[in-house]
C-alpha cells in the first residue's frame, strides 16, 4: 500500500513463539499477490468457524507478526494485516480485515480492527474509507 510509516518498537519472542508468527508471515507472502477477489475468497473461507478476535487477541497477533517481520514492521501494510488475521485464525479467532483508500491526499492502507477498534494503527478510525472488509461471520450469517 502507499501508506508510509515509522517502524514501531519491536518485542522480542521466545524461539517457541516465533514458528506460526514466521508460517502465518510466509503463507501471506504469497497471499498479498492474489487479486483481490481472490485474496477476499481465501480470507472468507479462512475465518469460517472462528470467533471474533478480542482487541487484545488482535493486538497480540500484530505484534508477534511485527517481531518476527521487518517489512511487516515497516511499509509492508498488507503483508503485515494479511498475516496477523492468519495467525489469529491459528488461534481459532478472526479479527476484522479491512483495505481502504484516503483521497486528499491519496494513500492505500490496509489494516486490522477488532472489538470494534482499530488495532495498533497511527491513524485513527475513519481516517481511510474501506473499500474491502473481511468481518468475522456472526450467528446470522452462519444460518445461512
Amino acid at each position: 500500500m502507499s501508506q508510509p510509516s515509522v517502524v514501531p518498537r519491536r518485542i522480542r519472542l521466545p524461539l517457541h513463539r516465533k514458528l506460526l508468527p514466521l508460517l502465518t508471515v510466509g503463507v501471506a507472502t504469497v497471499l498479498i499477490w492474489l487479486s483481490p477477489k481472490h485474496l477476499c475468497a481465501i480470507l472468507e473461507f479462512a475465518r469460517r468457524g472462528a470467533r471474533p478476535a478480542t482487541f487484545d487477541q488482535a493486538r497480540d497477533a500484530r505484534r508477534a507478526v511485527v517481531a518476527i517481520s521487518l517489512r511487516c514492521a515497516g511499509d509492508g501494510c498488507l503483508l503485515r494485516s494479511v498475516a496477523t488475521a492468519l495467525l489469529c485464525r491459528a488461534h481459532g479467532t478472526w479479527p476484522t480485515w479491512r483495505t481502504g483508500v484516503r483521497t486528499q491526499p491519496f494513500s492505500a492502507h490496509a489494516w486490522i480492527e477488532a472489538d470494534g477498534q482499530v488495532v495498533d494503527e497511527i491513524h485513527p478510525a475513519g481516517y481511510f474509507a474501506p473499500l474491502l472488509t473481511v468481518a468475522p461471520l456472526t450467528a446470522e450469517d452462519k444460518a445461512e
